[in-house]
Formats: C-alpha cells, structure tokens, sequence
C-alpha cells in the first residue's frame, strides 16, 4: 500500500505563490500518474491537475490553467504542483493521490491512493 504525504501548504496573500510536494513511499511511484485535487469548505473535492507516469504529460482543470505547474521527479518518488497568481478562490485543502495506471485522468475514481491533504489559504 503506497503512502503519500502532502506539503508546502500554508497562508499565502492573494498574487502570491505556494509549490506543493507529494512524497510517495513504494517503488512503483515511476509507473502511474500522478494527481492533484481539491476540496474547499462546503464544496465537493474537484480535479486540479495530473501528469502521466513520465512526466510527458500533463493536464489541467481550466481554473489553474496557466498559474499552475504540475511536475514530478521519478528519482524522488515526489510529485509537485506549483502554483502562481494564487486567488482567495483558490483556498482548499490539495490532495494528492496515484492512479491505477500510467496515464492520467481527470476523474477521482481512476485514483486508487491519497494522501492526507494540505491546506492552502490564499487572503484577499
């Protein structure tokens, strides 16, 4: 069972930036793709951005397009989402979680594992 555990969450004022990292445990990180989700107070938990099992790829939800970045290291077993021009909207709790397969998918069934979530609080 994979273990994932979040970071560089924190209180950011509205413009600013945070880069988030998912560390994995297992040696299979190299495989899957690799999301990230979030869920704000009263909202459902919705997609933010995912990358294939090689970083070749990667895909957004239209909120972040363009101030985000997910990347990934394979030698590192870590996966992160930098995130620019951050708006009060964008407060949440980010999760991290690996898919059951290499190439990535906007949907939170194909996720198998997740962690426990970092919170992100942008001020106006």
């Amino acid at each position: 069972q994979v273990q994932l555990v979040e970071s560089g969450g924190g209180l950011v004022q509205a413009g600013g930036s945070l880069r988030l990292s998912c560390a994995a445990s297992g040696r299979t990180f190299s495989s899957y793709a690799m999301g990230w989700f979030r869920q704000a107070p009263g909202k459902e938990r919705e997609f933010v951005a995912a990358i294939n099992w090689s970083g070749g790829s990667t895909y957004y939800a239209d909120f972040v397009k363009g101030r985000s970045t997910i990347s990934r290291d394979n030698a590192k077993n870590t996966v992160y989402l930098q995130m620019n021009s951050l708006k009060p909207e964008d407060t949440a709790v980010y999760y991290c979680a690996k898919s059951y397969g290499g190439y990535y998918s906007d949907y939170e069934g194909d996720f198998g594992s997740w962690g426990q979530g970092t919170q992100v609080t942008v001020s106006s």
